[in-house]
């Protein structure tokens, strides 16, 4: 209950001015003046006032409002170290026990750090939890927040903080806890593929450890070296980019007797490896209608160097112009073919015969090209089928078909056979899902006999069309049909040739997302998603192996043909092994290096400021007389004015807030009283003026 006087006018407040200015003027006048009766006014002036003002005593009934009191959980990664939980979970039943006893105390418990978000869990951030949990809460009625913490937050405020009450932080773990770590100090994203590539590294102590260390250094999962660092020193290392897309590189530093974690002893970098333009030669037989289709892809893709040459002069041709008078220039074979022939990743052969040109031994020396790791394509014209074809040549024995012969001039629509609608080279292809399929015919096919390899699609009655197969280390396409060039040329609409022709090359250059056979894996915030290219129909699950050597299976499904996917959401940050078949991945899945385990020692020291600002406090759980238990102190409400914490105490605000449940009235100047105070004022004025 609490009283209270408030002014109710029966009219308006300019109104009420307008009356009683004017006759306070006069009684005042009166008194000045010293006129009989002047009090008499005054009196009655005072009652018609009150009656005017109508005074009314507030009878309120208010309900104390409770403080809301935070109470903050550390559940990060970090804290899954060693007792940490234990001592987490003793600490939030003891705090919740002791604020239970007082009923001025609304308490929030909120756990931070073990969301789904790559963030909460790459990050400590129980500021942010703490905003979250009193946003609803007026500042006048938060009584205080206690932290269960190891003290690693990264969201401390700097400076002065926002909030306005004591803050408590009870901190986890141990005093001279010990641990060592490694990072990248300097790990450019870019490398070339087969190129040296610079970084640095440093390995970090917490004891003021000192001394040499051994690093190991592995690269997509395969160690390449044993490093010696010193603790506390920038460390040089220097790789090689082995392929092109993502790489992994790993730090691995040996582990201390008595460490916290050996998830630190880990750093991890990606460098996506970028390839050297590529060196094609493109060798045309002679010119012909579809020749710069082939030129104009390859000089169009940023990543090629083409070397393009046209026979326009046979050997054989002799019609009698002097050497001096030609401008045609020679064709350098034994440059191109014996001293840097090594230098290509591709050669192609568009409509080429043998004609003397090239010495018979230069096939020879092309073939086994092929067997070490080069790329050869065929695009074979009706030479493939004559007399002078380049399967009569030492070459045959890298070819995946011979011809029979036969050219077949028919009209026809290109369509993938059943493996190519799995292979990469020719999956997808725009069009290829309609039948016919959306695209221009062809009306030429050269006919082979037993091809070799794989017949990713067929031509004129059903006839291989485009053959791929690998010979050795190396690999081999065969096109059986000049008629590309219809679809450069937009006929019947054209077709997917760049698509196509870039898939080709780009396969028999060994580029990864091409393979057959390819497993990968990434991680997309807290998810490790796997992807399995194969052309089996189906590759069983893969087995996943996290970062702290547990086990489990992710089933793939089918996602189109040729691919199949499967996904699972992840709970530790960090690199993860997985495998299908002979196939291994690997995938790193969070924020590379994050802050969650760059420092993992218990510390009181980064909360301490903050806490003392506010008038809290900072101590850790841990009894020193006796480690496995814990030491809580007492709560105790005080006043806003009052201290906030003591040696074995902790205080919290209690708030002044209430809320207003009923109001009585009680009227002073009101009804017959009012009425009867009035009339006498008014009367004893007329009676004094009578006299």
């Amino acid at each position: 209950m609490s009283w209270s006087l408030s002014l109710e006018p029966l009219l308006s407040w300019p109104l009420v001015v307008a009356v009683l200015v004017p006759l306070a003027i006069l009684a005042a006048a009166g008194l000045w003046l010293r006129q009989r009766g002047s009090w008499f006014r005054l009196a009655a002036l005072v009652a018609l006032a009150l009656a005017l003002l109508n005074p009314v005593f507030l009878d309120e009934d208010r309900e104390p409002l409770k403080s809301v009191v935070a109470v903050v959980v550390d559940r990060s990664q970090s804290q899954d170290i060693g007792d940490r939980t234990k001592q987490t979970d003793e600490a939030l039943a003891g705090v919740k026990d002791r604020l239970a006893r007082f009923k001025q105390f609304d308490v929030r418990v909120v756990e931070a750090g073990k969301g789904g978000g790559a963030d909460e869990r790459t990050e400590t951030r129980l500021f942010s939890a703490l905003d979250n949990a009193l946003r609803d809460v007026p500042p006048s009625r938060v009584g205080g927040a206690i932290m269960i913490t190891d003290g690693e937050v990264h969201d401390v405020p700097s400076g002065t903080p926002d909030f306005q009450a004591p803050l408590h932080a009870l901190v986890t773990g141990h005093e001279h806890e010990k641990d060592r770590r490694i990072r990248f100090e300097k790990a450019p994203r870019f490398g070339l593929v087969g190129k040296p590539l610079d970084m640095t590294y440093r390995v970090l102590a917490s004891d003021g450890e000192t001394g040499p260390v051994e690093v190991r250094v592995s690269v997509n999962g395969e160690q390449i070296s044993v490093e010696r660092a010193f603790i506390g020193q920038e460390m040089p290392l220097q790789i090689t980019i082995p392929g092109a897309g993502r790489n992994i590189v790993e730090l691995t530093a040996a582990t201390e007797n008595g460490e916290l974690t050996e998830t630190n002893n880990h750093a991890v970098a990606l460098v996506d490896g970028i390839r050297e333009n590529l060196r094609v030669l493109l060798v045309s037989g002679e010119p012909h209608a579809g020749e710069r289709t082939w030129r104009n892809l390859l000089k169009s893709d940023a990543s090629v160097d083409l070397v393009h040459f046209t026979i326009l002069r046979p050997p054989e041709k002799q019609d009698g112009t002097p050497i001096n008078e030609l401008s045609l220039i020679a064709f350098p074979t034994r440059e191109l073919f014996v001293e840097k022939i090594n230098q290509f990743d591709l050669i192609i052969f568009d409509r080429y015969q043998h004609r003397d040109v090239l010495p018979i031994l230069y096939y020879d020396y092309i073939a086994e090209y092929v067997e070490k790791g080069g790329a050869l394509l065929i695009a074979a014209g009706p030479e493939y089928a004559g007399e002078s074809t380049i399967a009569r040549t030492p070459l045959m024995s890298a070819l995946p078909a011979l011809p029979d012969g036969n050219v077949i001039d028919k009209a026809f629509y290109p369509r993938l056979t059943d493996l190519g609608q799995r292979h990469p080279v020719t999956r997808g292809l725009e069009g290829s899902s309609a039948e016919p399929p959306h695209w221009g015919r062809w009306f030429r096919t050269i006919g082979i006999g037993r091809p070799e390899g794989e017949v990713v699609m067929k031509g004129a009655d059903d006839r291989p069309l485009l053959v791929l197969d690998r010979k050795g280390e190396g690999r081999v396409g065969m096109l059986l049909s000049d008629q590309g060039w219809l679809w450069a040329r937009g006929y019947e609409g054209g077709g997917p040739h760049v698509q196509l022709y870039r898939r080709i090359a780009h396969w028999l250059m060994k580029e990864p997302e091409l393979e057959e056979e390819r497993l990968t894996a990434d991680g997309r915030g807290m998810v490790l998603e796997i992807r399995r290219q194969t052309m089996r129909d189906d590759p069983g699950p893969a087995q996943v192996i996290t970062p702290t050597g547990k086990k489990f299976a992710v089933r793939l499904q089918k996602s189109e043909p040729g691919v199949f996917t499967g996904s699972a959401e992840v709970g530790e940050i960090g690199l993860y092994q997985v495998g299908n078949g002979d196939l291994t991945a690997l995938a790193h899945v969070g924020p590379v290096n994050a802050p969650e385990f760059q420092d993992v020692v218990s510390t009181p020291d980064r909360l301490k400021p903050v806490a003392e600002a506010t008038g809290g406090s900072v101590r850790r759980l841990e009894t020193p007389s006796a480690p496995s238990s814990i030491a809580l102190p007492s709560v105790v409400p005080v006043r806003a004015s009052g201290q906030m914490s003591g040696d074995d105490w902790i205080g919290l605000r209690t708030t002044d807030d209430s809320v207003l449940k009923s109001v009585g009235r009680v009227p002073l100047f009101g009804g017959f009283l009012g009425l009867g105070l009035l009339l006498l004022a008014l009367g004893s004025m007329w009676y004094r003026e009578g006299r």
